[in-house]
């Protein structure tokens, strides 16, 4: 205890390397993967399993975390998470081939997947309950700044150097944590009984979490390329995962030493987190992948200038936990600033809903700042409460649980959000073209004039500016137009749901009654 409390800035500052290192691999790898198309020579739809391996990985491995984590210890899992991710990035960075760079990836998004419920667990067993919303503000600046500065530093790595150098960069990283980790962090008793104890291998859970993690886990990702039930895979797929998850919750309940602890579900601050986080992740992440979309296929902007665009979310969301740590530092009750966290959140996409094809930089910038704001004050409390209502004894539990709803929660927004933004886009387009006849279209070619009415036809003139275009050119402008219109419908039902949840900070427990730093470290 004594050894943990003086060295926990240490330690928080060692579990948001790696925390950081997992997350931004995520999103980095995303902008090279163009780059990483022309040199294996793969379809866009083979070159999107260097995304997929890595995500599927992680998913099935994260709730895995506390029990590998009791058997093996923590600090063990965590160095041999740290270690392994770092090699396997040096491998991607040097693979040959595409089969090469889907298996590594495999690796690497396995091993990473201890990383972020790991240092949870480590954090609030290491500060005390009125420090915790503090580690959690500065562990969250890895956790939620990295992916969204992951397009920035990936788009100037790839033009200035390499997209290998995406990979290579996380090798003084993950040294540097390795180090940090062997020398600060060390297990709880707790967890060292529990090694000692051993017991029954939950072998049935296991395979049952793989297969409902792992096959639904691909049926979200790739259910859009391959157009969702019309395929056959996708529906054998669906039912697979179903069933292998019922199976799971029906073992998990009975077994004695279960792989997921489910019944930290029966806890009501925990559930209400989680619930918020989830909700929170569908606009971190829908955002993060949406908007670089809209600024790139229908402003125009290069992927380093959208990241340059995008990056002030990142600072907005560092100031506002920073600050959020601090008040709790002080016994400030920041249950309300959950609320006031939803309401900037909900404002700025409305606002985001309103963009259009002649969006200024500005426009586009400021929504992202109020938003990063927002999440930076909701982020830290939704934690804190999270983790600090169970015994600290089933705080790891608690850990991968909440990650592991989180994440399957973000996989089920994008995939929800990459669909709709198809098809409302196929359905702006089919009115816009029923209301838009040959005439109508040589008119506004010709004379750059509106025709009167809704669905955005007044941002034709300024698109067309009386230039003499052709009709294919004006249908084109149309698919810009309708593409534009379904990127609004999406802003503006995230923003309906984030007003939904003002209120939501009313039922989250102040303060941390249930865990507390004395975690009997020896």
């Amino acid at each position: 205890m004594e050894q943990a409390s003086r060295h926990k800035w240490l330690i928080a500052f060692a579990v948001m390397l790696g925390t950081a290192l997992e997350v931004l691999d995520v999103s980095i790898v995303n902008v090279a993967l163009p780059h990483m198309q022309g040199t294996f020579s793969a379809s866009i739809d083979e070159i999107a399993w260097v995304v997929t391996s890595y995500l599927v990985a992680n998913g099935i491995m994260i709730p895995m975390t506390a029990w590998i984590s009791g058997r093996f210890g923590r600090k063990r899992y965590f160095l041999t998470s740290v270690a392994v991710f770092v090699v396997a990035s040096g491998l991607c960075g040097a693979a040959r081939s595409l089969n090469q760079m889907v298996i590594f990836r495999l690796i690497q998004g396995a091993a990473g997947a201890a990383m972020i419920p790991s240092s949870q667990a480590i954090l609030m067993e290491t500060f005390p309950p009125v420090e915790q919303q503090m580690a959690m503000a500065m562990w969250g600046v890895g956790l939620m700044v990295a992916p969204i500065m992951g397009p920035t530093l990936g788009g100037w790595i790839t033009d200035n150097w390499n997209w290998r150098w995406n990979f290579y960069i996380n090798l003084p990283i993950g040294a540097a944590a390795f180090l940090m980790v062997s020398t600060f962090v060390h297990d709880p008793t707790h967890l060292r009984e529990s090694r000692a104890r051993g017991g029954r291998v939950d072998w049935a859970g296991i395979i049952l979490l793989a297969v409902s993690l792992g096959v639904g886990g691909l049926v979200l990702d790739r259910g859009q390329r391959a157009d969702w039930f019309s395929s056959p895979w996708i529906v054998w797929g669906s039912i697979i995962s179903i069933v292998a998850t019922i199976a799971l919750i029906i073992n998990e309940l009975r077994f004695p030493e279960p792989i997921l602890d489910l019944s930290i579900f029966k806890i009501p601050v925990f559930s209400m987190s989680v619930v918020l986080m989830v909700a929170m992740s569908f606009a971190l992440f829908g955002t993060g992948l949406l908007n670089p979309i809209f600024l790139q296929e229908l402003l125009g902007y290069s992927a380093w200038k959208a990241g340059l665009v995008l990056a002030p979310r990142g600072l907005g969301t560092m100031a506002a936990m920073l600050m959020i740590g601090q008040l709790a530092r002080h016994q400030f009750d920041t249950r309300p600033l959950v609320g006031i966290g939803f309401v900037l959140m909900a404002i700025a996409l409305w606002s985001m809903s309103n963009w259009d094809l002649q969006a200024s930089m500005w426009v586009v910038t400021w929504p992202s700042i109020v938003m990063g704001v927002g999440m930076g004050l909701i982020f830290p409390t939704l934690s804190a409460t999270t983790l600090s209502c169970v015994e600290h004894e089933r705080i790891g539990h608690a850990a991968s649980l909440y990650n592991m709803v989180r994440n399957t929660g973000a996989a089920i927004g994008i995939s929800y959000m990459t669909t709709t933004l198809v098809t409302r886009e196929q359905t702006h387009q089919a009115y816009l073209s029923s209301h838009f006849s040959i005439f109508d279209a040589w008119r506004i070619s010709h004379a750059g004039t509106s025709i009167p009415g809704r669905h955005g036809f007044e941002y034709m003139p300024q698109i067309i500016s009386g230039q003499h275009q052709g009709i294919g050119q004006v249908y084109g402008m149309i698919q810009a137009q309708a593409a534009m219109l379904s990127f609004n419908d999406i802003y503006r039902t995230l923003a309906i749901v984030m007003v939904l949840l003002i209120p939501s900070f009313i039922f989250l427990r102040r303060g941390a009654p249930g865990a507390t730093a004395d975690a009997h470290y020896e």
